[in-house]
């Protein structure tokens, strides 16, 4: 069953110059996979922050399945169901990647069950479970053994912020596959912070934040064609070519 996380006038002030970055945020989510997009220093990273707890709100409440979460810590909300994916994953030393799905899970797995999970996103499991974290893993190997490590937690919310961020353009359509894959099988919310055309694509919805307010909220056909439109006029919102 997915989460429906409600943010109702949420705004986050920085502490070091009292920049207001979000304003007065107020949305619903519960579509299998909505994405956030608008021009850089729009606020968009802070709004995963701020529904991830690494940063409090200073105004505003968050609520998930009607339960306040405003005031819950990382560890608090990824009980609750709620996990975030980083743009720059970690690598750790002397971990394999058997022993972070472990980890994750809470649990021990079989070598049947952490394999499973590598091979749901698309990484032959032979060759990876017991890898070490290190820098011989490319950056699209990384990110999708850590949406392995998010499908072990069996997060019902999970916020990926710029997924999109240091892989190459084979490795970005490998993602767009896990993605399509996850919205097809999984019951929960993904929530994408995304320039990328390709990503807007796969979106049940789009949130368009700018100024660190929310300026268009809805379906992907209804939103998109007008995003498009801004992007032609040479605004800085879209991106649709990734680097080889």
């Amino acid at each position: 069953m997915k989460k429906m996380l409600e943010l109702k006038n949420v705004g986050f002030q920085a502490e070091d110059d009292n920049k207001e970055i979000l304003r007065d945020v107020s949305l619903k989510i519960d579509d299998k996979i909505v994405v956030i997009t608008g021009p850089n220093g729009g606020g968009k990273s802070t709004l995963a922050k701020v529904i991830a707890g690494i940063v409090q709100p200073t105004s505003g409440q968050i609520l998930l399945d009607g339960e306040d979460i405003t005031n819950y810590s990382v560890t608090e909300r990824a009980k609750a169901g709620i996990s975030l994916a980083f743009q720059q994953p970690v690598r750790f030393k002397g971990l394999t990647v058997r022993d972070l799905i472990t980890i994750a899970a809470g649990h021990d797995l079989t070598m049947d069950e952490a394999c499973s999970y590598l091979s749901e996103v698309g990484l032959c499991a032979k060759d990876y479970i017991d890898r070490e974290l290190n820098a011989s893993l490319s950056g699209g190997e990384i990110k999708r053994i850590e949406i392995a490590t998010i499908l072990a937690r069996g997060s019902k919310f999970s916020v990926f912020d710029e997924p999109e961020a240091g892989i190459d353009l084979w490795s970005f359509r490998s993602l767009i596959h896990v993605f399509e894959k996850m919205q097809r099988e999984n019951d929960g919310t993904i929530l994408i912070i995304s320039h990328q055309e390709r990503i807007l694509n796969i979106a049940d919805k789009i949130i368009y934040i700018k100024d660190g307010m929310v300026e268009k909220y809805g379906p992907r056909e209804e939103v998109l064609p007008g995003l498009m439109h801004t992007s032609k006029a040479g605004c800085d919102v879209l991106m649709n070519k990734m680097e080889d």
